[in-house]
């Protein structure tokens, strides 16, 4: 079985390209979707609670606090994600271990700060979700609560967009239509199946 790392950085697309994947058959983890399941679990609300006590509402944590916490402070940001990546490690470790014993001839990994990590030796082939400037910062201008200060402190801890694409095995391009995004995804989700049937030596 192949593994395939999805990166990108911020307002590239990411999560519709996890959901075209999806829809072609291909096993993918989530990690968005994982994070918010770890978000609903009494553990990571009690470990969260300790940290960040204020982000925690009715006995449930308020993503919106704690994204308007975090994204305000690299420091506590840092805390937050030396906190739940662990989590999600494991939770990835198991999604791996899982679809090697169905025999799956490949799956793909979201992993958002895959470069930043050094978590691009932990896979077969990496791909780039990548899109125009203009394009990135309208959709991340559109999050509530985003500012061009916290827009700025994210950028600077995330590799820019030229050297992923310089380090990626496959670039997907995803300023334009949702059609022709999902063209180039079908098209790479049949490179994949046959890298999985023809791996390298």
């Amino acid at each position: 079985m192949i593994s395939v790392g999805l990166t990108g950085s911020i307002a590239t697309g990411k999560s519709e390209v996890v959901k075209l994947f999806s829809a072609a058959g291909i096993p993918v983890f989530d990690s968005d979707a994982e994070v918010h399941d770890l978000y609903a679990e009494k553990t990571t609300r009690d470990l969260l609670g300790k940290v960040f006590p204020e982000v925690i509402v009715d006995g449930e944590i308020d993503r919106q606090r704690l994204g308007q916490r975090v994204l305000g402070s690299l420091e506590d940001l840092r805390k937050l994600e030396s906190l739940i990546h662990p989590f999600v490690r494991k939770r990835r470790e198991r999604f791996i271990a899982h679809w090697r014993k169905q025999g799956s001839p490949l799956v793909v990994l979201d992993i958002p700060l895959l470069f930043e990590t050094g978590q691009e030796k932990e896979v077969d082939h990496v791909i780039v979700v990548s899109a125009n400037e203009d394009v990135q910062r309208k959709r991340v201008m559109a999050r509530p609560g985003m500012t061009e200060q916290k827009l700025a402190g994210i950028l600077a801890r995330q590799m820019p967009d030229v050297e992923k694409r310089r380090h990626a095995d496959f670039v997907i391009e995803n300023s334009g239509s949702l059609e022709h995004l999902r063209t180039q995804v079908d098209a790479l989700s049949s490179k994949l199946a046959e890298l999985a049937r023809n791996p390298k030596p």
